[in-house]
């Protein structure tokens, strides 16, 4: 009697067994599940803020321009001050606001050219830095001086380097 209680036994813990292991697979599902889940919140906070950052620099450009976009003619817009405003990079375009009521300049930064670089020869001409976040690749900032207020972000794309100068009068 004890053998024929046996291989029900041995038969449900095969079973048992069995399912323990799909089972292996459908909690590593659910883990992998968990873990896609946190990581797609954390992918949308982070291109939340900087969905964030590019609409406040859009609006920026928005209110500097009056809506104008910015041209790629490798030209400075007419009436940039470029006295006072010091770019690096080499400009690829830019626009200017009515009545010459702002201004953009877009640059594109090589070599050792960075946010840092062009955050510093804003300094160096007198002006103060304020809201500024940058890491290697990107950066954004607001430099107040005596006459100009400059929004520059500065972005990498495809390995390539741009800078953004949104120039407002005081």
């Amino acid at each position: 009697m004890t053998t024929l209680r046996r291989v029900p036994a041995v038969f449900a813990l095969l079973i048992v067994a069995g399912l323990a292991l799909s089972g292996c697979s459908a909690a590593e599902n659910v883990v992998n599940g968990v873990v896609s889940e946190a990581s797609d919140q954390v992918g949308e906070a982070v291109d939340g803020a900087v969905d964030s950052a590019k609409s406040q620099f859009d609006d920026a450009v928005s209110d500097a321009l009056g809506g104008a976009g910015i041209s790629t003619d490798g030209e400075l817009p007419k009436g940039f001050p470029v006295d006072d405003v010091p770019l690096v990079g080499t400009v690829e375009g830019g626009g200017a606001g009515p009545d010459s009521t702002g201004w953009v300049a877009r640059t594109t930064l090589t070599g050792d050219e960075t946010f840092e670089s062009a955050g510093g020869a804003l300094e160096d001409a007198g002006f103060d830095p304020s809201a500024v976040n940058s890491d290697t690749d990107s950066g954004f900032g607001t430099y107040s001086g005596t006459s100009y207020t400059v929004l520059l972000t500065v972005d990498t794309t495809d390995a390539v380097m741009t800078a953004t100068y949104v120039v407002t009068k005081k």
